[in-house]
């Protein structure tokens, strides 16, 4: 699974446990819900910090928070 696969299925963990949907999440977020749907397409590969960064802020979580999730720490070296 790749780190942007482990982001997106952390987010949507968080969601769903706080019970909420993605445009939710992006009007808590102050980006647009394209932003949010984008990231979640399987066909992008990358996300941007600063959008992690929007998000958590929204969910009123920080980063350290967000990336303390068990799901990072099975990750692969990106560099082979």
């Amino acid at each position: 699974m790749s780190v942007k696969d482990v982001v997106v299925e952390r987010f949507q963990n968080l969601c769903h446990e706080r019970n909420i949907k993605a445009n939710e999440l992006a009007n808590l977020s102050g980006v647009t819900p394209s932003t949010v749907y984008s990231m979640m397409d399987s066909a992008r590969r990358d996300v941007s910090i600063v959008t992690i960064k929007k998000l958590c802020d929204g969910l009123e979580i920080n980063l350290a928070e967000f990336f303390s999730g068990s799901e990072f720490d099975a990750l692969e070296q990106e560099i082979k």
